[in-house]
């Protein structure tokens, strides 16, 4: 009996991870600012501020645009932050400057990136007030919620937001008051 032949092993075939589209780098030139002449006097005080500068040249670290743009009222992610600057190396952000010029669009692209949620994320928010599971909150929580907590509405914007979304038992569907303001 001839002895067998030893199989040998197939040769695993590793395919290469297929490339991840990649981001483009932040363009400053493409931003067209919008702010008030008074607004900029204010971000340019506030500017001052971080400037640590040896003979005060309105300019500022990498690492403290951040700072500065979250001292300005922003909350960006530090990776909204890191793209505005282009992506540097953590050694150079306490090394390279930018200026009061070089700021501005990059705080406006921050201001406009404002995350607005989706229709999944209202809806979960004000599922949280849905006590009895069927699909509504009552009216009087909900205005209450809206005057007193986050960003507070005045009573007249809450009222002129809730205007015809309650049924007859003052409860509101909250998918379908999710739709309406998302709407407008």
């Amino acid at each position: 009996m001839a002895p067998k032949k030893k199989e040998e092993p197939k040769p695993v075939v590793v395919k290469p991870e297929p490339e991840r589209p990649k981001t483009p780098l932040f363009d400053a030139t493409g931003i067209t600012l919008e702010f008030t002449p008074e607004e900029i006097e204010d971000f340019k005080d506030a500017f001052q501020l971080f400037d640590r500068t040896p003979t005060n040249e309105m300019k500022i670290t990498f690492a403290q645009c951040g700072d500065l743009i979250r001292a300005l009222g922003q909350n960006p992610t530090n990776a909204e932050i890191m793209y505005v600057l282009g992506k540097p190396k953590a050694e150079d952000m306490q090394v390279k400057m930018l200026d009061f010029d070089q700021f501005l669009p990059m705080h406006q692209h921050i201001c406009k990136a404002k995350n607005r949620g989706t229709f999944e994320d209202f809806v979960e928010g004000l599922r949280v007030f849905d006590k009895e599971g069927n699909g509504t909150v009552m009216g009087a929580e909900l205005r209450h919620v809206l005057a007193t907590l986050g960003e507070k509405m005045k009573e007249d914007e809450v009222e002129q937001l809730m205007q015809n979304q309650e049924d007859a038992n003052g409860c509101i569907n909250y998918e379908a008051f999710v739709k309406h303001i998302m709407a407008s």
